[in-house]
């Protein structure tokens, strides 16, 4: 049994909620009022996912934006991802086979945490949407509260594996964007896993930094099986 890794974080959208192509709509609209056309799917990669709203849309304006006009602005957007959220019902739900893994390491008593560079208002919606309190201490995820950087900055990895009381070569990291990929790198996280939620396979086995590729949460065996003997009882 391997001992190094003695906790898990993982990133939000794309990874334990598969909401990906909702964002992907949302600010491709965006960019196309702010900007006059729509991110290209290489900026979508490069500079959407994983990152503050506030570079997001300092990218589609191409200068300093004032936080009034990006706080307008990313409620704007973020508002009507939620409405579209809402219109799923009873199909919002977790990324599949997620409630399970989420069940087993609460079982076990394995340390976890969320790293999402999403702000209060949807971190509200997911915590409300999705029960999450009933595997994460609400008060330990890390979220954008303008008090760390934006990924691919190392900042909120650091923070998180902070929150579990763990260095963070003893965490695993479950993420799906390229930007979070590289934070968890430059972080020093142990072990990444990237979930491929909407990018293919083929799409993570050419990023050096990730150390194993999943499509949905019912590969966790493989995950599981590097967690430390002393904390699956």
């Amino acid at each position: 049994m391997d001992n190094r890794f003695r906790g898990i974080i993982f990133d939000f959208n794309g990874t334990l909620f598969f909401d990906s192509k909702k964002h992907y709509d949302a600010w491709r609209e965006f960019s196309k009022l702010l900007r006059g056309e729509p991110f290209s799917d290489e900026e979508m990669r490069k500079y959407m996912f994983g990152r503050t709203n506030f570079d997001i849309i300092k990218y589609a304006l191409s200068r300093e934006p004032e936080s009034e006009l990006v706080e307008k602005l990313a409620e704007e957007k973020e508002a009507l991802y939620r409405e579209e959220c809402r219109k799923d019902g009873d199909k919002c739900g977790l990324a599949p086979y997620a409630v399970e893994f989420l069940d087993y390491l609460k079982v076990n008593n394995i340390p976890r945490t969320i790293a999402t560079m999403s702000g209060k208002s949807n971190v509200d919606f997911y915590i409300e949407q999705f029960k999450l309190e009933k595997w994460f201490d609400i008060e330990k995820i890390v979220y954008d509260d303008g008090s760390v950087k934006g990924k691919p900055a190392p900042d909120i990895y650091l923070k998180a594996a902070k929150n579990l009381e763990l260095e963070p070569k003893d965490c695993i990291v479950v993420e799906d964007a390229l930007s979070g990929i590289n934070a968890a790198y430059a972080a020093g996280i142990g072990k990444i896993v990237a979930i491929a939620s909407l990018e293919p396979v083929e799409y993570y086995e050419k990023i050096p930094a990730v150390n194993q590729i999943i499509k949905d949460f019912h590969d966790f065996d493989g995950i599981l099986a590097k967690l430390p003997a002393a904390i699956i009882q």
